[in-house]
């Protein structure tokens, strides 16, 4: 009894003044301690300094491909697994508009009629009459709860902070998508090179047999040397074939992230030479600002925080105002005669006696989902930093790993050519320069793959870092209360990206 009477006390105070009773909001980074002033991995081959960061719009266009950026376009446009994050973000943004309503007045209008009907005797030798009445109610009502303890406002506020959540989550899936497409796009251009490479390997690799056939002919080479010349040329067209496969996979691949049926949707084979970029980054810590993931993760913990606050108002008196005015009367045929008015007003007040522990239940429940999404964005941080840490090790290495295989490919080609030169002269069996002719093709193909892997990893870290975005793209609370002008019949033109 003393809880609800100090309850009742504290509802007395704040009658008149809204109390909040959602605990003060303090950003979860608070829980990650100091963080680093520079990433480990940054080393020498990242040349950016720690005020350096990511250009915001279009990162694709670091890599300098008029083909790439058409196909992002394309994407941003007509991809339906965009489209559906878009659907997620309005539809959280609506729920926050719907729990907005509640801070006004509900008001409706209501109607009642109930006809009756009844025949009298007439008198004899004149015909029956119908005579018709009934009653008719008319009123309206006005039901407006007062947000004594921000119950209303702290749900509105879970509801905003949820759906600025959803934005960034729309955020992270434009950003994952538009790595994976420009991901299969160098693939495809890696393979593309492959295929070059096989097809001029597959031409040297057929004048060698016609040399080997020749010089059987004139009984200097013997059959053993024309099968492992003819084996050679066999297996890179064989390899080519496969290469091939692998690149109508991925073109499939491409058709679905830019909307496109595969049957109908063709890129055609191109071999280029595309620059690994030097990416930027900024300091460790701007990366809270920059990763749309870390965002989303920040806000669910500034709902879940808000939500408690609506939890504990539910411990507390519940005051709603109620209005009713409306006439009464009896109906004649189609009119309301002598109709009698009425009306009420008044407060009322509700306030929980006995509940079975089922109110510090659902508060506890509250307190334990707020602490799991603290542990949440702590999950998500860690992470963040491990793939830019990932991604920075990889670019460094990798950058001296090709230069590396470039003078590999050059060492390799000239044994290649002095072997074939030797067998020429006699001074070899084809064995040789057979082994010197596979080390060669192993090493342009291992030279392409580190190009290709170099520029994977560029992506990686580029999405890493959060591809440009910053948190000031998060829409504000105004922003979120508004309506999503859409139906199901009338599709939104576009998708409300950032260019």
């Amino acid at each position: 009894m003393k809880r609800r009477f100090l309850m009742l006390a504290a509802g007395a105070i704040c009658l008149f003044s809204a109390c909040n009773l959602a605990p003060d909001y303090h950003s979860p980074a608070a829980t990650l301690g100091v963080l680093p002033a520079s990433y480990k991995e940054g080393g020498v081959w990242q040349p950016a300094t720690p005020g350096d960061a990511l250009p915001r719009g279009p990162w694709w266009r670091m890599y300098h491909d008029s083909e790439l950026d058409h196909l992002e376009t394309h994407l941003l446009a007509a991809n339906p697994t965009l489209a559906a994050a878009l659907a997620n973000y309005d539809a959280y943004k609506d729920r926050a508009l719907e729990l907005n309503a509640y801070l006004f007045p509900f008001v409706t209008a209501n109607g009642l009629t109930t006809p009756s009907a009844t025949t009298l005797g007439p008198p004899v030798g004149t015909p029956y009459q119908m005579t018709y009445f009934g009653n008719a109610t008319a009123f309206s009502e006005i039901h407006y709860e007062v947000d004594l303890w921000d119950q209303i406002h702290n749900s509105i506020a879970a509801g905003v902070f949820t759906a600025q959540a959803a934005a960034a989550d729309l955020a992270s899936a434009q950003l994952s998508l538009e790595a994976a497409l420009a991901s299969s796009y160098l693939t495809l251009r890696e393979l593309d090179d492959d295929v070059n490479l096989l097809v001029d390997t597959v031409g040297v690799y057929q004048a060698y047999l016609q040399v080997v056939d020749e010089r059987q002919a004139g009984q200097i080479a013997s059959g053993l040397e024309v099968a492992q010349a003819r084996y050679q040329l066999e297996a890179a067209q064989a390899q080519e074939s496969g290469i091939r496969a692998q690149r109508a996979v991925y073109e499939h691949m491409i058709a679905a992230l830019v909307g496109r049926p595969a049957s109908g949707f063709t890129i055609a084979p191109k071999v280029m030479d595309i620059a690994v970029p030097v990416v930027p980054t900024s300091v460790p810590a701007a990366l809270l600002q920059r990763r749309p993931d870390i965002a989303a993760a920040e806000r669910r913990v500034a709902a879940a925080n808000a939500e408690i606050g609506v939890a504990r108002a539910a411990f507390y008196p519940n005051l709603s105002i109620n209005n009713i005015v409306g006439s009464f009367g009896a109906t004649g045929g189609a009119a309301l005669s002598a109709p009698f008015s009425f009306w009420s007003l008044g407060p009322s007040l509700a306030m929980p006696l006995f509940e079975g522990g089922l109110l510090h239940a659902q508060l506890a429940r509250t307190v334990a989902q707020w602490r799991e999404t603290v542990e949440n964005y702590r999950a998500t941080v860690l992470l963040a930093f491990r793939q830019v840490e990932d991604g920075l090790s990889n670019v460094n290495l990798l950058s001296q790993e090709y230069q590396q295989q470039q003078n590999a490919v050059y060492d390799a080609a000239r044994a290649e050519k002095l072997a074939f030169q030797l067998y020429l002269l006699g001074a070899k069996n084809y064995l040789e320069p057979l082994v010197d002719q596979a080390t060669a093709l192993s090493a342009e193909e291992q030279e392409i793959d580190i190009k290709e892997t170099l520029l994977q990893s560029s992506v990686n870290l580029i999405r890493a870092l959060g591809g440009g975005w910053t948190t000031d793209e998060l829409p504000s609370r105004p922003k979120v209360l508004v309506l999503t002008a859409t139906s199901p019949q009338v599709p939104r033109k576009g998708l409300a990206h950032r260019s």
